[in-house]
Parts: C-alpha cells; structure tokens; sequence
C-alpha cells in the first residue's frame, strides 16, 4: 500500500512539474499506427516570410538543445542545466548564452519592444534561479526561459502570418505591431496567399496601418488597438 502511495505521490508530483514546464519547441510526439508514441519536428505557422521561417527554426533549435536536449529517466534538460553547475561563471554563461542564442536571433524578426522586455525578463528569472546552488539548477532546468521564449515567438509570428493571409478588411490586429508581411523580398510568394507575389518590402501592413489611422479619425472613436497585439498573442 505504501508503494502505491508513493508512486502515485510521484506521478502527481511530475505531472504538476510537467504544467510548470513549456512544451519541447522543436519537437511534438504523436501516436502511430501501431500505437506507439514517437517525436517529430513541428511544423512552421503558415504565412511567414522566408527570413521570418528561417529565425524561428534556428530559434527552437537553439532553444531545444539549451533546454531539453538531453534525456536521463524521463527527465529532459539541456547545455543550460550542465554548465549551470559550474559555480558563478556557468550561471554567466548561461544568461550570456540565452541572451545570444535565442534572444538576439528572435529579434531579426522585426518584433515590438515589449514582447522583447517579455523574453529578457524570462532570462531575468532564470539567472536569479542558478544562483540558488544545486536546487536552483534544478528549478532551472524546469523553468526552460529558452524554450519560453521560442514559444513567445511561435505565436506572435503566427498571428503575423495568420492576418498576412486574410483579406486585408477582416485582419483584426494592428498592423504597425504585427507587421504582416515582415521580411517578404521583392517577388516572393507565400503558400496560401491569394494576392500572388508581394510588391515591395513592408508595403501591405504600411497600407493597412495607413488606413486604420484614417478609419479612426473619421468615426472619432478611439479603438487602443495600437497598444499592442490581443490577448491570445501572449497568454
């Protein structure tokens, strides 16, 4: 009876760590025919540029083997984990290498400041933890700032890609923040684009920017859209 309590105590202990702790931003398992469980990459948001689609794979690459690149019964952690256990100098290294890897890679992408601030106060968080000696590298392995910032950058690169595929009347989000469109060369075409090549750099989400100033002006009504993306950007 006692082992029971026990194990029992200890998958409800990890699947509260599991809520804790962000999903693998590379990966995804899946169930196959067989019924076995297996991994594979995750797909990439639909309408992104290809330099947006090349930042974002390099940044869950990066993010995945900082934090979860290595497995030992179940438990998944990455560089960050290891070299955290080095006294003060891997706790530098580590931020240093958050900060480098992940942080300045995302920022390519043309992102606002504030969802910037938002990644750096994860980095914040997670150098405060490594400096508790040995449960702070603990702590550290399941806070996993990099892979929380990979996915800060998944979802705010898909609502890009989403308003970049309506039409231009139905987009719901500010365009001066979102950018849809953001990184598309002259002539390139975007999968499930209907508009055919885009024109110019930048031009699409210049124009709509253009016209929601001028919509608001004419009903006099004050919509706070330019403040920031919704609620379902960052949750």
């Amino acid at each position: 009876m006692d082992k029971l309590a026990k194990k029992y105590g200890k998958h409800l202990f990890e699947k509260n760590l599991e809520s804790y702790t962000p999903k693998d931003p590379l990966y995804e398992e899946y169930v196959d025919d067989h019924g076995k469980k297996r991994r594979r990459r995750r797909e990439v948001p639909p309408g992104l540029s290809k330099r947006d689609e090349k930042i974002l794979r390099s940044v869950k690459k990066r993010a995945h083997y900082l934090d979860k690149g290595f497995s030992i019964c179940g438990f998944r952690f990455g560089w960050t984990f290891i070299i955290g256990f080095i006294p003060v100098v891997g706790d530098l290294t580590d931020a240093v290498l958050n900060y480098t890897l992940v942080v300045r890679k995302a920022k390519k992408a043309e992102l606002p400041s504030w969802l910037i601030h938002r990644m750096v106060m994860n980095n914040a968080v997670s150098a405060g933890i490594g400096l508790v000696p040995i449960a702070g590298d603990v702590m550290l392995a399941v806070w996993k700032a990099n892979s929380r910032n990979a996915w800060l950058l998944d979802e705010f690169l898909r609502i890009r890609g989403e308003e970049l595929l309506k039409a231009s009347v139905a987009r719901s989000e500010n365009p001066s923040v979102v950018k849809p469109g953001a990184g598309l060369e002259s002539g390139e075409k975007v999968a499930g684009k209907n508009s055919g090549t885009i024109k110019s750099l930048g031009s699409l989400w210049r124009r709509k920017a253009v016209d929601d100033t001028a919509g608001t002006s004419t009903s006099g009504e004050v919509t706070g859209k330019g403040k920031g993306t919704s609620s379902r950007a960052l949750a």
